[in-house]
């Protein structure tokens, strides 16, 4: 009898370990997974005005890049989210840059520094800071550059590509696979995106 009580509380030991675990998983992953509804943000433009999602109410969707002035990735990646933009916006997927990144941390990355970049770049998407860095979390953003590609469907903003913008971070001229293209043209074309997540490369965010 002692043998099978023993037996019986090591059952339940392991039982309540295994749900421990796996609340620890699920805990562990933050931010947006595919066909997720991306909440929307209220965020000041290196312009002092207040961006939000909302904004843009003949927008199809939006390419949503987490962005910096500090990040050799993201200074590498520049002209090529001034292309996605000037590509896209007039076709309803407009770039929303937020830098993501503590200006206590990276001076570099602080408001001042951004509207000065935003500046010599001539930067013509909006370049938000996510002042209190409440906005990345909620992505799960993780990487200067990192896109989130999202799709307007009945009041929603639905998560349609996580990741890189091509398959080539450092160099422009061997990038021979365009994942945030390739995800927007389908979105344009009704048809499902294809490659849907992808590693992004960058720096760490500084928080």
């Amino acid at each position: 009898m002692k043998t099978f009580k023993i037996l019986t509380l090591l059952a339940l030991v392991v039982v309540v370990s295994a749900f421990a675990a796996n609340a620890v998983v699920k805990s562990a992953k933050s931010g947006y997974s595919i066909g997720d509804d991306a909440t929307d943000f209220y965020l000041r433009n290196v312009d002092n005005s207040m961006v939000s999602l909302k904004d843009y109410e003949n927008a199809k969707g939006f390419i949503i890049i987490f962005t910096c002035n500090t990040c050799p990735f993201s200074i590498a990646n520049e002209d090529r989210i001034i292309a996605l933009d000037k590509k896209y916006k007039s076709l309803g997927y407009p770039v929303i840059a937020i830098n993501p990144n503590d200006p206590h941390i990276k001076p570099g990355d602080s408001f001042k520094s951004m509207q000065q970049r935003a500046r010599e770049k001539g930067f013509t998407f909006p370049y938000l800071f996510d002042d209190g860095q409440e906005v990345y979390p909620k992505y799960g953003a993780t990487k200067t550059p990192h896109v989130y590609v999202t799709q307007k469907k009945q009041g929603k903003n639905i998560v349609k590509y996580i990741g890189a913008i091509d398959n080539n971070t450092r160099n422009a001229g061997a990038v021979t696979e365009r994942y945030v293209e390739d995800a927007v043209d389908a979105l344009l074309a009704g048809k499902s995106v294809q490659v849907t997540e992808t590693k992004a490369i960058g720096c760490s965010i500084k928080s």
